[in-house]
């Protein structure tokens, strides 16, 4: 169950359950305390979606937001935002964690929209999944430069990001990365690039999109001056993790959705159609 946070920096919490019922999955439970909401769209797969909102648009200072999702045996869960991830001016710091347990042979897609920081915002976030046996997480996170139309290139303090997978009792992923410019200018750290990504692939189901995506990079030709830096790291036996730095947004949107084309095909439907 998930537990109120304690002092001044409690914002919000959420949880969201989803469990198989006959040929569909259903959402059991979309619980939501303000500053967070929960939108629960119908769609045309077999998939149930919940799309995560905030009142005032965004992460102020003092935020603490946490949602608590679970995903039954053999469910099938899309997981989302209803628009960019906003971080505000925040001196103390704001903060979000998601944390997830994903049942035996159920599917759990966390696929936000990108996290965008503003100048002097400071942010930490939390990514926290323990998967069952033959459980499957397709997790994509990106994070902008921020608002460089409005001269906040890399201008934030500090941003720090935290991914842990478990299958069983074992950690498939447990990483930590932190983009201070008190370890050095951001803007000629990242030099000509404007956005980060991380992707994810675990579990059987996604077998063939993992070797087809690690092959597609493996063959990408090394140029000067590219728009893309890409990576692909092996996680196990069942894991891949993908990694990409673009010179701008829209390219390396462009790319992370060309990544997960396969996902309609595992939902039912496609959560990107009615967006573009």
């Amino acid at each position: 169950m998930i537990s109120a946070l304690p002092g001044p920096e409690r914002a919000g919490f959420a949880r969201l359950a989803f469990e198989r019922f006959g040929p569909r999955t259903v959402i059991r439970t979309a619980l939501a305390h303000s500053p967070l909401r929960l939108l629960t769209p119908r769609n045309h797969g077999h998939a149930a979606w919940a799309y995560t909102s905030s009142f005032g648009g965004g992460l102020v200072d003092g935020d603490h937001l946490r949602l608590e999702v679970d995903v039954a045996d053999g469910a099938t869960a899309l997981v989302a935002t209803q628009g960019a991830n906003r971080v505000y001016r925040s001196p103390k710091g704001c903060q979000s964690e998601l944390r997830a347990r994903v049942g035996p042979e159920a599917l759990l897609a966390w696929v936000p929209d990108p996290t965008v920081c503003f100048a002097d915002a400071r942010y930490s976030q939390t990514f926290d999944v323990t998967l069952a046996r033959g459980a499957c997480l397709v997790l994509a996170d990106v994070v902008s430069a921020g608002r460089s139309a409005r001269g906040e290139r890399w201008a934030f303090q500090r941003y720090a990001s935290r991914l842990r997978v478990e299958r069983e009792g074992r950690a498939l992923v447990d990483e930590r990365w932190v983009l201070d410019p008190a370890h050095g200018a951001l803007t000629e750290r990242l030099g000509r690039f404007d956005a980060l990504a991380s992707v994810l692939l675990v579990g059987p189901a996604l077998c063939s999109a993992r070797e087809a995506l690690a092959a597609r990079v493996a063959a990408l030709p090394v140029k000067p001056r590219d728009r893309e830096v890409v990576s692909a790291s092996p996680l196990g036996e069942d894991g891949l993790l993908l990694r990409v730095a673009a010179v701008s947004l829209e390219t390396l949107l462009a790319t992370t959705r060309d990544w997960l084309s396969f996902l309609p095909g595992l939902l039912g439907d496609d959560p990107w159609a009615r967006r573009v």
